[in-house]
């Protein structure tokens, strides 16, 4: 016997942050979390597996319009024709609350209730000698632990538990359904299919329980190979899991050292050469990366001096070396002057003063969030344009406003004497 397990399909997820340069590659952006869809459709179909199960989230939210729950249907029916039966739970994004709009689902799939656990009604799964047990979200908000009122196993079947969550929490996600992998021991099922986190994990062995993280990444945040696994299983339980990727788009992290580089050419030309290997790496896929350059390096005041021009020919350059297959979503320059950290040692009087100041500011925060709040108020008065643009205060990340003083800082030395001395 084979499946897929899957899950946080959030299907017609706006790729955010992108759209508004010249170059950006808008297409793949804005149909990636359906072609990954069809993706899914696809491999189930073209490996002849025996069902499909979803764990959560397959949409972002309510729809605009019909026409998200129409692209879900006609894949789908896909499978349908296929006859491959599909069993899904609503998850946080999807909960039955949320949603004001809905279609009818084909014969082959079923929604399991968000008002207590089921079991999967399948003529086909009986066939399998399957039992998937399961519940939908009812709110977005799920706080209780639903896993407690799951039936104990069919004696005799492969037992299956589906369950949106982030067990005992999970970096990046509200602690929905909370529960602890005891807990689902427990009812001594032979799989455990969870949705909600983001990223890939199989958390135990014996017996899996598996995060196979969402379909097709759609931030920074969520970087890497992004899919399903495929899992097959015999009268003794799995054995085997395989991830197979499904994403059309894929968001990368590169971190350089320009310590050593002389001139800014030559730092933009190993860049170069860094974002031509992370496409072949890729096997070409579309890229949205990140690059992050970081040493005391004497080309940092040219690099400071024209931050936007270096940017965009980073940005230039990953658009050659790629035919347009790899795009520079933001670069972060964090690099130093190396007189910088020699000069920290002779700080003395005010320029002390103001050397700790920044130190105890970048540290504390309730400090940075006061220096929020002023920020803010600075950018409600600026023009919509600057606002919204590139270059517009992200004031709501306090890890933005920590670069921003590590950039002021330097420069704030510098014009006082290069330390004081």
């Amino acid at each position: 016997m084979r499946f897929i397990h899957a899950a946080d399909i959030h299907l017609d997820s706006p790729l955010k942050g992108l759209e508004k340069y010249e170059g950006a590659p808008v297409e793949e952006i804005r149909t990636a979390t359906r072609r990954a869809l069809e993706n899914l459709a696809e491999l189930a179909i073209n490996e002849e597996v025996d069902f499909l199960i979803i764990a959560g989230d397959v949409y972002d939210g309510d729809w605009k319009d019909h026409n998200t729950g129409l692209f879900f249907v006609a894949q789908m029916n896909r499978l349908r024709e296929a006859d491959i039966p599909v069993v899904i739970i609503s998850g946080n994004h999807d909960a039955a609350n949320k949603m004001t709009r809905s279609l009818r689902l084909p014969d082959n799939v079923e929604l399991l209730s968000h008002t207590r656990p089921a079991t999967a009604k399948s003529a086909r799964l009986a066939e399998l000698g399957v039992a998937i047990h399961g519940r939908s979200f009812a709110k977005q908000a799920e706080l209780e632990n639903l896993v407690l009122d799951y039936p104990q196993k069919s004696t005799g079947l492969f037992n299956i538990g589906l369950l949106h969550t982030s067990l005992e929490g999970a970096e990046g996600h509200e602690p929905y359904a909370p529960c602890s992998v005891d807990h689902l021991k427990q009812k001594g099922y032979d799989y455990w299919a969870l949705g909600h986190v983001h990223t890939r994990r199989v958390v135990i062995e014996d017996p899996p329980v598996v995060f196979p993280g969402n379909i097709q990444g759609r931030n920074i945040r969520e970087t890497g190979e992004k899919g399903c696994y495929l899992v097959t299983a015999d009268d003794q339980g799995v054995c085997d899991l395989q991830f197979l990727s499904l994403d059309v788009f894929r968001w990368e992290m590169l971190l350089i050292d320009a310590t050593d580089f002389q001139h800014p050419h030559e730092l933009i030309r190993h860049i170069g050469g860094e974002l031509e290997k992370l496409g072949e790496q890729n096997d070409g896929l579309a890229l949205a990366v990140r690059v992050e350059v970081t040493g005391a390096t004497v080309i940092n005041d040219a690099l400071r001096a024209e931050v936007r021009r270096w940017t965009n020919e980073l940005r230039a350059t990953g658009i050659s070396v790629s035919s347009s297959r790899i795009w520079v979503e933001k670069v972060k320059w964090k690099t130093t002057s190396p007189l910088q950290e020699r000069d920290e040692s002779h700080y003395s009087g005010p320029i002390e003063m103001l050397h700790d100041y920044f130190a105890e500011l970048r540290q504390d925060e309730s400090q940075l969030s006061e220096l929020a709040r002023q920020l803010d108020e600075f950018q409600r008065k600026m023009p919509d344009e600057i606002r919204q643009g590139e270059t517009g205060l992200h004031i709501e990340d306090p890890e933005q406003i920590r670069e921003w003083l590590n950039e002021i800082e330097p420069m704030l030395m510098k014009k006082l004497g290069r330390g004081g001395k």
